[in-house]
């Protein structure tokens, strides 16, 4: 009894012993396969996982796009690291080099791929809602009843009838899910951050308020792309507003007219919107694009001139004259040869 019970433990001993190298085998090579790198192309794959998408079918996922040879290690890998509840959703770009390893650690961080969405100084609501849907957020359509929604439009002055002006102008990072109502919320408040006491008070210094601001930082923006050419630019309107002179500004002209085809004429000068600063004083009602920093700091801070008047020379640059008489020199020189309006 005593050499088969002998046996018997032996037989045990044998046997977990064997279980324990096939455990620490696989173990090693589990390791071993967790830290090897994954053969990614250089421009990475770009995977998404949807919210509640169990870990098999994320590690089915990866493998079906190529970037795991096995989808059941992966699963194991999880499971020994605790992790098999914590992968988070998100849309991830996988680039090299990357490991099984890594990749666990970034999706259980939610390291999710971060788009970027620059939106130039100057775009209209309307401009910025096509750029909005080419960068694959949704639709400009969306975008624009975003941006026509109620809780949205407590941003301006209840007399203004858009939202064009107050959508900031910078280089927005952004992550699926997003949408585009997300993302005009993000560029009011950033605007509204913009909008800071040192600026309010160098408003109210020059008697404005911030509607008035925004609108003449738009026209600033829209007449010339030269910055050193703002600070100058923003102070012939004042001047003008100062001395109760029309504005005569052609890109207000152009904001009023309905799908603008490239070619104003003195007709479209003459004609009479609210947007006509050669028919109508003061500023138009709101402002014709969505200004940048640079331009309503030039706003506030404008140049000491006694300019009134300003033409372009045709290389992206102006003169600028402070008498009717000079102006109408340089209009002669720079633009009735060429058959253009001048900008009085």
């Amino acid at each position: 009894m005593k050499v088969s019970h002998r046996k018997a433990l032996l037989v045990v001993a044998v046997g977990v012993a064997a279980v324990a190298t096939v455990a620490a085998l696989s173990y090693l090579r589990l390791t071993h396969w967790a830290a090897t790198e994954l053969g990614l192309p250089d421009d990475g794959i770009v995977v998404v996982v949807k919210p509640g998408t169990p870990l098999h079918q994320v590690a089915a996922r990866l493998t079906g796009r190529g970037v795991l040879d096995r989808a059941d290690r992966f699963v194991r890998l999880a499971r020994l690291r605790g992790a098999a509840g914590r992968i988070q959703a998100g849309e991830y770009r996988l680039t090299p080099p990357l490991t099984p390893e890594g990749l666990l650690a970034l999706l259980v961080a939610g390291r999710v791929w971060r788009h970027t969405l620059t939106i130039p100084e100057g775009l209209t609501v309307a401009e910025i809602a096509a750029r909005v849907e080419a960068a694959g957020i949704g639709s400009g359509a969306d975008f624009l009843a975003a941006c026509n929604d109620p809780t949205l439009r407590t941003a301006v002055p209840a007399n203004a009838d858009s939202i064009e002006g107050y959508l900031l102008p910078q280089t927005y990072q952004w992550q699926r899910p997003t949408t585009p109502a997300a993302l005009a919320r993000r560029m009011v408040a950033a605007m509204a951050q913009a909008w800071t006491p040192e600026r309010a008070a160098a408003a109210a210094a020059l008697g404005l308020n911030r509607h008035q601001t925004l609108t003449l930082a738009s026209i600033v923006e829209r007449e010339t792309g030269r910055p050193e050419e703002r600070p100058i630019i923003a102070a012939v309107f004042l001047n003008r507003l100062r001395r109760h002179m029309r504005l005569q500004s052609d890109p207000t002209v152009i904001y009023g007219i309905t799908r603008f085809n490239g070619n104003l004429t003195r007709a479209d000068l003459e004609r009479d919107s609210p947007y006509n600063s050669y028919t109508r004083s003061g500023l138009p009602p709101t402002p014709i694009c969505n200004p940048g920093v640079a331009a309503i700091d030039a706003v506030l801070h404008p140049a000491t001139t006694d300019a009134l008047y300003f033409v372009a020379r045709g290389d992206s640059t102006h003169v600028f004259s402070a008498t009717l008489a000079e102006h109408e020199r340089m209009v002669d020189r720079y633009q009735r040869h060429r058959r253009e309006p001048a900008k009085r």
